[in-house]
């Protein structure tokens, strides 16, 4: 599928399949030239649509921040820069976003002790019916989300984790403070979906916005799983680098 092809038969609203292919550009690089969208008009014939469907487009990107309307100008983009977010071995946060940020904060939304479910259980190696800790978690760097995490922590072994990321809001740290010390990535699987309601009131999307799903399992040194979690980041935000 070329970048300006549409689907009319998928279910998903034409302005929001535009917005879509207007993001990817825009992180491409596709309009750097003018730092400016192409006109309502220009929009409308590549996409094979009426202004009002790329209006409605260029709407909802204004919502999320990416563009501006500029009167008498045209559509003038406020953000063109993904954060990179570095995959490997011992994947960190923090560490990972580095210097592309000036603040990076990480705040607790909810937690819970629940029954693990069949498909946490197995991933976390533990029989269905067994405690585990969720936490749901937000991040941020320099005030805008980037990501909203759910994970499950295998109990009593990280009692007290929840207390722990309040106060410090890393998951490194929580897990120091529960006396783990180190911990690895075993596996990582991503794939994009768009955002549904929860996702876009959380991380200040808009409706039709894509985000990235990463499924990660995480275990101490000895191999052992202490984490799986499922966090969505905002597709137009952030990108990916799997590392060695």
């Amino acid at each position: 599928m070329g970048p300006k092809t549409i689907e009319r038969q998928t279910g998903v609203a034409l302005w929001r399949q535009i917005a879509d292919r207007i993001r990817v550009s825009i992180s491409d690089g596709a309009y750097d030239a003018t730092g400016m969208v192409p006109p309502e008009a220009v929009l409308a014939a590549e996409f094979g649509v009426n202004r009002h469907t790329v209006r409605s487009a260029l709407a909802a990107l204004a919502q999320e921040g990416i563009v501006r309307a500029m009167q008498g100008r045209g559509t003038l983009i406020e953000r063109r820069d993904r954060i990179n977010f570095p995959i490997s071995k011992r994947t960190r946060f923090t560490p990972g976003i580095g210097d592309q940020a000036r603040a990076v904060e990480g705040l607790l939304l909810d937690s819970a002790i629940e029954p693990a479910d069949a498909d946490i259980a197995n991933h976390l190696r533990l029989e269905a019916g067994t405690p585990v800790m969720r936490l749901e978690a937000l991040r941020k760097a320099d005030g805008q989300a980037v990501s909203r995490s759910t994970s499950w922590f295998p109990l009593p072994r990280f009692e007290g984790i929840d207390a722990a990321y309040r106060k410090s809001g890393s998951i490194t740290a929580a897990f120091a403070a529960c006396g783990l010390g180190d911990y690895l990535r075993l596996r990582t699987e991503i794939s994009a979906v768009h955002a549904d309601p929860g996702d876009r009131d959380v991380l200040g999307l808009s409706p039709g916005a894509i985000v990235m799903i990463a499924k990660a399992l995480n275990t101490d040194i000895d191999g052992v799983p202490v984490q799986y979690a499922v966090t969505r980041f905002p597709a137009d935000r952030v990108q990916f680098t799997i590392e060695n």
